[in-house]
């Protein structure tokens, strides 16, 4: 947030940089989150607006599918419409990245259930020794502790979805769910790779992708440290955050 909005007559003028911005290199329009003297505010951005430039973040190892840049913002000047005259203070970003984060939870137990489904098909086909080595008691275990995370996963996901159409889902449950979910996904990709054996690392077969794919989802939208700490302070009454 050390992105800044100042006054310049009827105008606003922003300064600053926006950092693994999806789509930015070919979104028609940024909305873009600044600090002013009247605390944090929105603005829509025109990114053909002089100032305005858009660096592509290359050499990424995961997400690769997804477009990312790096906003530049320089003296980028906006006309009076162009502040979102709802916004106002944290809250207005952070309701958006709450949503987003929800659209997490069901995307990290959407992949746990493709590198289950994925290990199944394989240990159930794949022989050896005479026999599929899902009739071996090592591959088994693993199945079953991928199973338990896949059904706690959708089913955590699918109760946060039921509070929001309820009105009674609190920031929380959402960090909850990202929390719970990615780390889920996460365990049953390890082992759906390793069910796979040396198959497990090649383009044949999705676990790879969701494998390291899901190592980006732990870290954006909030890190798994501070939806930690948002569980923490909901369970304490004590924010560690300051």
């Amino acid at each position: 947030m050390r992105t800044r909005a100042r006054r310049d007559g009827s105008d606003w003028v922003l300064n600053g940089t926006k950092m693994w911005i999806t789509n930015g290199s070919v979104a028609d329009v940024a909305v873009v989150w600044a600090a002013t003297d009247d605390g944090i505010r929105g603005f829509l951005v025109p990114t053909d607006a002089p100032g305005f430039t858009a660096n592509l973040v290359h050499r990424k190892l995961s997400l690769r599918a997804s477009i990312t840049s790096e906003l530049v913002l320089e003296d980028v000047r906006l006309p009076a419409d162009a502040l979102l005259p709802g916004s106002g203070g944290l809250g207005s970003p952070l309701s958006c990245l709450n949503e987003a984060r929800y659209g997490i939870v069901w995307g990290a137990a959407g992949a746990a259930r493709a590198c289950y489904e994925a290990a199944l098909e394989y240990a159930t086909t794949r022989e050896q020794f005479g026999r599929p080595i899902g009739g071996f008691q090592l591959t088994q275990r693993k199945l079953a502790d991928m199973v338990v995370d896949v059904n706690h996963a959708n089913l955590t996901a699918l109760r946060i979805g039921r509070l929001k159409d309820e009105g009674n889902c609190h920031h929380n449950h959402v960090s909850f769910g990202k929390f719970s979910c990615v780390a889920a996904a996460q365990r049953v990709a390890s082992a759906a790779r390793s069910i796979h054996g040396a198959n497990g690392i090649t383009l044949e077969y999705p676990v790879m992708r969701h494998m390291v794919n899901l190592e980006t989802v732990a870290t954006y939208e909030g890190t798994e440290e501070i939806h930690a700490l948002s569980i923490g302070q909901a369970v304490t009454g004590v924010s560690a955050f300051r």
